[in-house]
């Protein structure tokens, strides 16, 4: 039996993927799985009962991933369960931009109460004169979930795309892209290239106010920039210096922050990226079929602080140990040998400092057997 906590609501549809094995629980302390979405949890502490946090969703900004790691809790994200979701808005975002839709909107408005409203809106209409997508250049960067439908849906729109990368793409998810679509070699390229750029990368030292002056120079004058990630990826006062100019035409940010909720030239939407109804059903379910995975089976899926690592089931026992710093197959092994059972198969992943090592066998051994240097924390599956 296991108990799970959920810090924010959780889509029914995504819990209904647990078995009457799972109860929830009303404390944190009781449960040893925690689903969140946007709950902070960096000022948390991690009971000692915890093995898995599940972030239905993909940023995990909110979560302390090396205190995590450190106490032998798991954390898990939905990467792509959002895609279809945040795609939709990103389209839509460039759309009313490039338009001028929502400043023609509230323009309506001002003139609602007042005779001959289509007459005016006829008069009026050419103060909001935007530009078609069709034939512009949308630069891409980070081609992950996200960006890869966009660029495969503005390819249908009729634009050309250019993609960036930091981690370089495969043959294989480079020739599923649509003819129209072209991956190009740094950031540069995209910025000198674009009509429309949208950023989808997580917020890290390396990507924290990548468009600032020195950027926002050698792009194309116009641009508009569309920011579904982190408001942070952003400098806003080069932001707002840019705007003014021209230099950038519209800035669209998912994001909106004190500062720029009400800059001139920003189109703030309240975080919308994921909510839909299906986006919020499939992160649900997908981060409790991960947990799942984790728990009755020891294997890790879409991890963000321990590597992956599925292995088939073999024999009566499942040894799941994770790990700091170096290998501890051979101990394992040792260990479980010496507690008298017949090893039928390992396996073992490292990843920066962290490692999971599975080690299955013909007969039940007590953890308590399992005492290796480096270990974090060992659980027997049966």
């Amino acid at each position: 039996m296991y108990n799970y906590h959920c810090l924010n609501a959780i889509s029914n549809v995504g819990l209904a993927e647990f078995s009457a094995d799972y109860t929830a629980v009303d404390q944190m302390d009781q449960a040893q799985v925690v689903l969140v979405r946007s709950a902070a949890m960096h000022e948390m502490d991690m009971p000692a009962g915890l093995d898995a946090i599940a972030r239905a969703g993909a940023g995990v900004n909110n979560i302390p991933l090396d205190k995590c790691a450190q106490a032998g809790v798991v954390v898990f994200n939905t990467p792509g369960a959002n895609a279809n979701a945040v795609k939709e808005l990103v389209l839509t975002g460039m759309l009313v931009a490039t338009r001028n839709v929502i400043e023609a909107a509230n323009w309506v408005q001002t003139i609602k109460n007042e005779e001959g409203v289509a007459a005016l809106v006829e008069k009026g209409k050419k103060s909001f004169v935007g530009h078609e997508i069709t034939g512009k250049t949308l630069g891409v960067i980070g081609m992950g979930a996200i960006g890869f439908k966009v660029a495969q849906s503005a390819v249908a729109l009729g634009m050309k795309v250019v993609g960036y990368d930091a981690c370089p793409l495969c043959e294989d998810r480079i020739a599923m892209l649509p003819d129209g679509c072209t991956i190009v070699g740094s950031l540069d390229d995209v910025y000198a290239a674009s009509d429309f750029i949208t950023v989808h990368v997580p917020l890290l030292d390396s990507t924290k106010e990548m468009f600032n002056q020195t950027s926002f120079a050698k792009m194309k004058d116009g641009v508009i920039i569309l920011n579904y990630s982190r408001d942070k990826l952003v400098c806003e006062p080069d932001m707002k210096e840019a705007l003014a100019s021209g230099k950038v035409g519209r800035y669209v940010t998912d994001f909106p922050n004190d500062v720029t909720a009400g800059m001139e030239g920003v189109i703030a939407i309240p975080h919308l990226g994921a909510s839909t109804e299906e986006a919020e059903d499939n992160c649900a379910a997908m981060a409790v079929q991960q947990v799942r995975a984790f728990l009755e089976d020891g294997n890790i899926i879409n991890s963000v602080n321990y590597p992956g690592l599925v292995k088939e089931r073999q024999g009566a026992c499942r040894i799941c140990v994770l790990f700091q710093g170096a290998s501890v197959k051979n101990d394992v092994v040792a260990a479980a040998t010496a507690a008298g059972a017949t090893v039928l198969g390992a396996a073992e992943a490292i990843r920066n400092d962290f490692g999971y090592c599975i080690v299955d066998c013909d007969a039940c051994v007590c953890s308590s057997k399992i005492t290796v240097e480096h270990a974090l924390k060992v659980r027997i599956i049966k």
